[in-house]
């Protein structure tokens, strides 16, 4: 919230705060989502492996190229943190910043999951959403942000100068870390800003602070990705369950979180090739 200007108005105040806006990155020049072409590739796909997600905790999980996965609520109303790299390279890794600013504050069927710098590619494509019907309500919010970073235990100990250690961020690290063999030290600096699937959330319209509020998910709802290279993920069962109340704290009630990774008999999407890195010459210039 920003303070009480101290400064008088312009006289052409009006006038500047009225010029209309410029959308900073088109995306017509994108790739369009081929749906039919998706659909095809989803008939008759089968279960290949299922990774449970316990409540409070995370999971990895590996998904290769071409193949499909979904996240599910196999219970009850719970949101999710999750993170996706190159299963390759993990320094290649979801910029959650540059898919805002590519595809909006929320995704959602057809948006993809952009990667970091120099790596510039597509991670995943969304390819079905069973919460696509809530679109926006009333106060501006919408499900699977890309504004919020996570949980941590750093601002936790800021705000309420406690310790919480089953945020999602150290939910993250500790199955990076399990997964890999590498310590928790050396897992850190690869957690980054997540997607947080099933989370209602917006800026409030008076202070545009960053909110939240009770998921709209429910038992049996998912959100379908295609793995566009060979993925790593990991996914953390939020403590703030449906995020109607609070998060970082034992309060909350929690529910676990399925990712199923799916083959397809049809094979890839037609045309489909897995996209390369960004072609461009990475010379910054003179």
């Amino acid at each position: 919230m920003k303070p009480e200007p101290s400064h008088a108005a312009p006289t052409d105040a009006g006038h500047r705060k009225s010029i209309k806006p410029v959308i900073c990155y088109p995306n017509s020049t994108l790739p369009a989502f081929d749906r039919a072409s998706f659909n095809a590739a989803r008939d008759g796909m089968v279960l290949k492996d299922q990774v449970m997600v316990e409540p409070r905790n995370a999971s990895c999980f590996e998904v290769p190229a071409g193949q499909f996965f979904r996240i599910s609520c196999p219970q009850g109303s719970q949101v999710g943190d999750l993170n996706l790299w190159n299963a390759n390279d993990l320094d290649e890794r979801i910029y959650s910043g540059k898919t805002r600013a590519l595809h909006g504050t929320h995704v959602g069927i057809g948006d993809q999951l952009w990667s970091s710098f120099p790596h510039m590619r597509p991670l995943a494509t969304i390819t079905d959403d069973t919460l696509d019907w809530y679109q926006w309500d009333e106060f501006g919010g919408s499900v699977h942000d890309v504004i919020g970073t996570r949980c941590d235990p750093y601002t936790n100990r800021l705000l309420s100068n406690s310790d919480y250690h089953h945020c999602c961020h150290s939910n993250l690290i500790r199955a990076l870390a399990d997964h890999t063999g590498m310590s928790r030290q050396a897992a850190e600096p690869y957690v980054h800003d997540v997607l947080n699937v099933f989370m209602c959330t917006g800026f409030t319209l008076d202070t545009h602070q960053y909110f939240m509020k009770a998921s709209p998910v429910r038992k049996g709802d998912y959100l379908e990705f295609f793995a566009e290279i060979d993925l790593l993920g990991a996914l953390s069962a939020c403590p703030g369950g449906d995020c109607s109340t609070s998060h970082s704290s034992e309060e909350a009630s929690c529910h676990p979180l399925s990712v199923e990774i799916y083959d397809c008999p049809n094979g890839p999407p037609a045309g489909w090739t897995s996209p390369a890195r960004s072609a461009y010459s990475g010379s910054h210039g003179a």
